[in-house]
């Protein structure tokens, strides 16, 4: 983006650019699925529900803010990367204000999930010291997730298991094996949304010096990698059909099966900024899947 575009971004504008909005349904899918599963077994709590949505959002916006201040302090964004714009590499937000944006959306997660603890004790109260923590960690503090290969495991984890488990324990009380299996293709999904990000930033995460699996292992890898998770995702359908749920509805996101099949060939033929639409469209299968997944749980 040239400088008289980014002098016409308003203060506003800068920070919903910041917030990242085309990474949010990575904080709302695992929260949909979690609830469509305790409405599937009666013990859907709406009000539980909507907290964990919001503490969901902020965690991630907070853990964008993260990315932003800590990937220019590491001289990891430069105004000349070739993914989107970063606000305060290109000096729309001050590092200042970004600090201070941390701890507001931070602090306003820890301070709203605490009815959620008060509904689910003290394992609630880990996963949301926990997942802050993470969201921290992820590019701050002496050894920054994403800068050393975990990157890939965190977003796992925590989009899938911890998102999707916690959002259904926080209503139920309990942990099942339906919560835990829907979990798979939730976190799979939203980690090849990172997958494309380090696959597109591969030559400048080397020089650096970030090293992500795809840095560490190579191109070839990250393909495959892609390739995997995706193909986890849309086999998990038959290990919940014929584990826990025997009805048609279940294979309803085999419905995005083609958009899939789209993002396996573009990640295997393109290169540079033209992996950004990839990334776009990966993040909108996660979500598409997410939907058709829930739907197909309640019907």
């Amino acid at each position: 983006m040239i400088n008289s575009e980014i002098n016409t971004i308003t203060k506003f504008d800068a920070w919903i650019l910041a917030s990242r909005p085309r990474t949010l349904a990575a904080a709302v899918v695992p929260v949909i699925i979690g609830s469509s599963i305790a409405v599937h077994d009666g013990v859907f709590h709406p009000f539980a529900a909507l907290l964990a949505l919001i503490c969901s959002l902020l965690i991630q916006v907070g853990t964008n803010f993260v990315n932003d201040l800590f990937d220019f302090l590491h001289g990891t964004d430069k105004k000349d990367r070739i993914g989107p714009l970063r606000v305060i590499a290109s000096g729309l937000i001050s590092k200042q204000e970004m600090k201070m944006g941390i701890y507001l959306t931070f602090g306003i997660s820890f301070l709203l999930g605490l009815y959620l603890v008060y509904l689910g004790g003290a394992f609630i109260l880990f996963i949301g010291i926990f997942s802050i923590l993470a969201g921290i960690a992820y590019t701050a503090g002496p050894f920054p997730l994403a800068y050393n290969g975990l990157g890939d495991i965190a977003v796992f984890l925590f989009f899938g298991f911890v998102g999707t488990v916690g959002t259904y324990y926080v209503q139920a009380k309990e942990i099942t094996a339906m919560a835990f299996w829907s979990s798979v293709p939730v976190g799979a999904l939203i980690t090849n949304i990172l997958v494309v990000n380090n696959y597109r930033d591969r030559e400048e995460d080397r020089s650096n010096g970030k090293k992500t699996l795809i840095v560490i292992f190579g191109e070839r890898f990250g393909r495959i990698q892609y390739l995997f998770f995706m193909l986890v995702s849309y086999a998990i359908l038959f290990v919940v059909y014929f584990t826990f749920k025997k009805d048609v509805f279940v294979f309803l996101p085999l419905l995005s099966l083609p958009l899939a099949i789209k993002l396996i060939k573009m990640i295997y033929t393109l290169r540079g900024r033209e992996l950004n639409k990839t990334l776009e469209l990966t993040a909108k299968l996660s979500a598409l899947y997410g939907l058709l997944f829930a739907a197909g749980i309640l019907l």
